[in-house]
């Protein structure tokens, strides 16, 4: 089972690792960096993600100074919601393969 401490660490971790200037990175577990790796779709994953909340924040403002309809809002706001409950579940079963991992014997 998933507890907090687990998701914090996980959160953090992702963050040493699509940072380009931690000096690590995904580019050198991924394969030495090459185009089109593992990497380069999961910061392209994680940069959808931030891209459909950043829509959904313009289109909110929009809004609130009367330039945009309210069902483009509710749109952007269910798009974001499913991008971030999507990227949370697989996020569960990273941390679920690895804590399965943890418990293999040696």
């Amino acid at each position: 089972m998933s507890t907090p401490a687990i998701a914090a660490n996980a959160y953090s971790s992702l963050a040493r690792l699509t940072d380009p200037g931690a000096g690590g990175g995904l580019g050198k577990i991924a394969g030495g960096g090459e185009s089109g790796g593992f990497s380069d779709m999961l910061k392209q994953a994680i940069g959808a993600v931030a891209e459909t909340g950043r829509n959904s924040d313009a289109q909110t403002q929009t809004l609130a100074t009367g330039k945009s309809n309210i069902v483009d809002v509710v749109t952007a706001v269910a798009e974001t919601e499913t991008a971030v409950s999507a990227m949370v579940s697989v996020r569960d079963k990273v941390v679920q393969a690895y804590e399965e991992i943890m418990r293999m014997p040696i």
